[in-house]
């Protein structure tokens, strides 16, 4: 699968927006690979999490996020589900289960249930759209994910445990 071809007919036009999105997906595959190269024993579809990690974000261009270039009509909330929509008419059904399982530690009814949902899911946290140029820690990631719920914060620390 060329996942570049299906962002370049999402996002058509070399701007922010493409340009953010692109960037944002290079870091959470980047990382996601390097969960892989650590954690040989983990049984996971390589390719498929790298094209699934590239793909997860597809469905901001549909939402109303202006901070982060995103000019649609939808809540931002509503990116990972709007995404699936997206992977799922492209035939990608797989990856659609990413995308709609990475937002928080997984909204409720999505959560993240096989490895590559939960590697994406997990490497996503470290990285945000608003501010790309900035890593965050274990520790602060934990922090910020404590607004949502303290169960997440679990969820997201055992995946820590795991992958780090």
């Amino acid at each position: 699968m060329d996942y570049l071809s299906i962002i370049y007919r999402y996002y058509p036009e070399d701007d922010e927006l493409r340009r953010l999105l692109l960037k944002h997906s290079r870091q959470v595959a980047d990382r996601c690979m390097e969960i892989v190269r650590k954690h040989g024993e983990l049984p996971v579809d390589v390719q498929f999490l790298e094209e699934a990690a590239m793909l997860h974000d597809i469905g901001i261009v549909r939402c109303n996020a202006p901070s982060i270039h995103c000019h649609g009509t939808e809540p931002y909330l509503r990116h990972g589900p709007i995404g699936a929509d997206i992977l799922r008419a492209e035939g990608f059904p797989r990856h659609a289960r990413v995308a709609e399982r990475h937002t928080g530690t997984g909204l409720p009814g999505y959560e993240p249930e096989t490895l590559e949902e939960q590697i994406v899911c997990y490497a996503d946290k470290f990285y945000s759209k608003s501010r790309p140029d900035r890593v965050l820690t274990v520790a602060e990631t934990a922090e910020s994910l404590e607004k949502f719920g303290h169960e997440g914060v679990l969820k997201f620390l055992s995946w820590a445990e795991r992958y780090e």
